[in-house]
């Protein structure tokens, strides 16, 4: 029986934190999805296999490092699923997060978490949430083309628009979740869930691309010549918390996460230095 969705993971010696992620979804409230992770030329992941029997999981390892953009579009060729779900491998989400969008996109083609912003601290090899920010906003087509508050982790979209709009672009590096979002709602139903489902790893040791903003700069430019989106500022999801033209934008969401962290069997076990 073909999964209903396809997960797909990009990585990059995250091991750690990767683990902790496939934590998240053997907890899941619905089984019927696939995983696909795409090592994008990193240290070795197969030991998730022995550890997650449970996930029906493809690792497709990659001989050099393509960069997240293109490893996604790999993953996305293997997919079998009728949806196709992304999330990166720092993030996670709760275990109704599936559940929740799966009933959320029966009348759109592609569905987006609210989230929550979380700053960790590691623990005992664990990480532990040391501050929360609720990232809601109202859905605003037109405003989504200034300021995007689309996170495309965990994020639920119909398998097919690949077929009828390609796959991500990746001279976007910095903006293909932007890009994608844009080409995606000039054609077709987008539908923002009001939950928070996903919580978006923006630690200061991690090295989350989005916080060196020199960088952003040209692929902004890029970017805004494809969809004549004019002149633009180079803002991330954190910076965006405090903009005027944002805030009035902020909309309740409901919160679901305890604060719990999600520890992996690789941790629970201490077999993290040997995988």
């Amino acid at each position: 029986m073909l999964p209903l969705v396809s997960v797909i993971i990009p990585t990059y010696n995250r091991f750690t934190m990767l683990s902790e992620l496939m934590e998240a979804l053997v907890l899941q409230t619905r089984k019927d999805f696939e995983v696909i992770v795409i090592n994008d030329g990193g240290g070795r992941v197969d030991s998730l296999k022995e550890y997650y029997p449970e996930l029906d999981l493809t690792i497709i390892d990659l001989t050099e490092n393509v960069k997240h953009v293109q490893a996604r579009n790999i993953g996305v060729s293997f997919a079998k699923g009728e949806y196709i779900m992304l999330i990166d491998d720092d993030d996670l989400i709760v275990p109704t997060h599936l559940e929740t969008m799966i009933e959320k996109i029966k009348n759109v083609d592609l569905v987006y978490s609210d989230v929550e912003i979380v700053q960790y601290v590691r623990k005992n090899g664990v990480r532990e949430a040391k501050n929360r920010h609720l990232f809601a906003y109202a859905l605003d087509l037109d405003a989504m083309r200034k300021f995007s508050t689309f996170v495309p982790s965990g994020c639920l979209y119909r398998s097919y628009l690949h077929d009828r709009i390609g796959k991500f672009d990746p001279q976007m590096k910095n903006y293909w979740d932007w890009d994608f979002f844009l080409r995606v709602s000039e054609k077709f139903n987008v539908a923002r869930s009001e939950v928070a489902g996903v919580l978006y790893d923006f630690s200061e040791e991690n090295s989350n691309q989005s916080k060196d903003l020199s960088s952003m700069r040209c692929y902004l430019d890029r970017l805004s010549e494809k969809h004549n989106l004019g002149e633009l500022e180079t803002k991330n999801f954190w910076l965006l918390l405090e903009e005027p033209e944002v805030k009035k934008r902020e909309a309740p969401s409901k919160i679901i996460w305890n604060g719990m962290p999600f520890i992996s069997k690789l941790q629970r076990l201490g077999r993290l230095e040997e995988a």
